[in-house]
């Protein structure tokens, strides 16, 4: 005679683990979300508001020199 194996029910998506995953990245979040400053989105920044940011210095006449360019 087979004797029954008894039934496993089924798995709760919202399990102890699963609880502490999401507890763990939902505070992970907040505080990123708390740390990430004040930017303005109206306020260009800083690059922006000088133009393109290319700049032809010294350094970069010296490598278009040698690269022959």
């Amino acid at each position: 005679m087979k004797t029954k194996q008894p039934e496993i029910p089924p798995k709760d998506p919202l399990d102890r683990r699963g609880f502490l995953k999401l507890a763990g990245l939902g505070t992970t979040l907040s505080l990123a979300t708390a740390l990430g400053g004040t930017a303005n989105a109206s306020e260009p920044a800083a690059d922006a508001r000088e133009g393109s940011g290319y700049r032809e210095s010294e350094h970069v006449k010296r490598y278009y020199e040698l690269a022959k360019f």
